[in-house]
């Protein structure tokens, strides 16, 4: 099917979401299919990824105003109950008499139309009822179901944000996760300068800022259409990267001519960005055991003209021949990514405290196998894109209670990364004080004496 309107494509796209598919899988995979302009591809993927962070939220209205709660509602009435509600509740571009008939349209469109009266009366209830006043939402008492409902989190992470920062500052950081995420850029600085990359895309009418403390760092303001069309794309002079995944790689704060292992590398953003600080000197040995995110690095690292990469496929905690040979390692270990709810739509709905507890383990096991890639005195630094504690905090203490010979080590003062350090020595961002992804990390040195130790 090639739908040529962008309601129809959000409704075809959720459908599959709520079948299994991933969000971003599955938006991917109808709009290489669609005609739409660039206006409508981003309404679209509005409300996709809008429908799917608020889905509790929406879920809740179906429960207080249908006569069927919503997980008695047909599935695809339910999804298009979500994409007339979102747009009446969270898109104040969108009229109300266009956001109901669209979606009372889209009913019929989609063999729907004998329930399309209960879509048109259900819409015009909320609107009815809603006003600057009076919120149609009806929230319990209970602040965790409180403020999981208002912005649709599970109770679980509202009650772990909660206990690690108080009910203000979880609103805060309930309200940037559910934002449309920035695009940060990092210039490469073996073929551009920062300049150079702000006065070409300004040349474009594409308005970018430089990011405080990030020497390659830049965001782009507003709409900007498909990535790789901006200039510098295809030449190499840029790629995409968060901030707070530039600060991992600054903090590992590669040298020229030295060794290093990227342990869980794919798909390569913090490998190309070791290469280019190490001036493309050296050798980077980037472990994965996923081949097709393996593939995608090696494309980076070709757009970008890297040549220092060694590609090594296979799991990160079985890799031998690495023993003592690393001057530095770079484990950005797999982790829930409670950090970067906001850029994957439906991972708030897929992560569980169970998942946690495996991923943790997941991670001790591999910072105790990593460690041992490390020479004597070498760097090793660990990093999430958590703000779970079980996977940072805890698993550091972990490691440093049963390895005697490493220590954490603090950047220097003149790193770009110090004045981010909190004690004793790690690295927290969180996102809504620092308008970036929530990231962990934290630099780790083996105070071994030799090789015997």
């Amino acid at each position: 099917m090639n739908p040529q309107n962008p309601r129809q494509l959000a409704f075809l796209t959720l459908r599959d979401i709520h079948k299994g598919a991933y969000a971003d899988v599955a938006l991917d995979r109808f709009l290489r299919t669609s005609n739409l302009n660039d206006v409508n591809r981003r309404f679209a993927t509005e409300l996709v990824y809008g429908s799917v962070r608020r889905q509790r939220t929406l879920d809740t209205i179906i429960d207080q105003l249908g006569k069927k709660k919503a997980n008695q509602q047909p599935s695809d009435i339910r999804t298009i109950l979500h994409l007339g509600l979102y747009q009446l509740r969270y898109l104040t571009n969108i009229p109300v008499s266009a956001a109901i008939n669209t979606t009372v349209e889209l009913a019929k469109e989609n063999k729907l139309a004998a329930l399309s009266g209960v879509v048109n009366g259900l819409l015009r209830q909320y609107d009815r009822i809603s006003s600057p006043n009076q919120d149609p939402l009806i929230l319990p008492a209970n602040l965790v179901a409180r403020l999981g409902i208002l912005y649709s989190f599970p109770d679980w992470i509202i009650q772990l944000w909660l206990e690690q920062w108080g009910a203000a500052e979880t609103e805060q950081l309930c309200e940037w996760m559910n934002q449309t995420p920035a695009i940060d850029l990092r210039i490469n600085p073996l073929k551009t300068t920062l300049e150079e990359v702000e006065t070409i895309l300004k040349s474009a009418n594409i308005l970018v800022k430089k990011i405080p403390h990030l020497p390659q760092a830049l965001r782009l303001m507003g709409s900007t259409g498909a990535i790789q069309n901006l200039p510098g794309f295809q030449e190499g002079l840029w790629t995409v990267q968060d901030s707070s995944a530039q600060m991992v790689t600054h903090l590992l704060d590669p040298q020229p001519g030295e060794v290093i292992i990227d342990a869980c590398a794919a798909p390569g953003g913090k490998t190309t960005h070791i290469v280019e600080l190490m001036k493309d000197k050296g050798k980077v040995w980037a472990g994965d055991r996923t081949p097709s995110r393996l593939k995608k690095l090696q494309e980076n690292a070709q757009r970008l003209n890297l040549k220092s990469i060694e590609i090594c496929t296979g799991d990160s905690r079985n890799f031998p021949q690495f023993t003592n040979i690393a001057d530095r390692v770079l484990l950005d270990v797999p982790c829930s990514g409670l950090g970067t709810l906001h850029r994957h739509a439906d991972a708030r709905w897929r992560q569980t405290p169970e998942n946690v507890k495996e991923l943790a383990a997941l991670q001790k096991e591999l910072l105790d196998s990593v460690s041992k890639y490390v020479k004597p005195g070498g760097i090793l630094v660990y990093s999430t894109c958590t703000l779970h504690p079980l996977e940072n905090e805890q698993v550091i203490e972990n490691f440093l209670a049963t390895h005697a010979n490493w220590q954490i080590e603090l950047p220097a003062a003149n790193s770009p990364m110090y004045s981010f350090v909190a004690p004793p020595g790690w690295i927290k961002v969180l996102p809504h004080r620092e308008q970036m992804d929530g990231f962990f990390m934290v630099r780790l040195r083996s105070t071994a004496q030799s090789f015997k130790e």
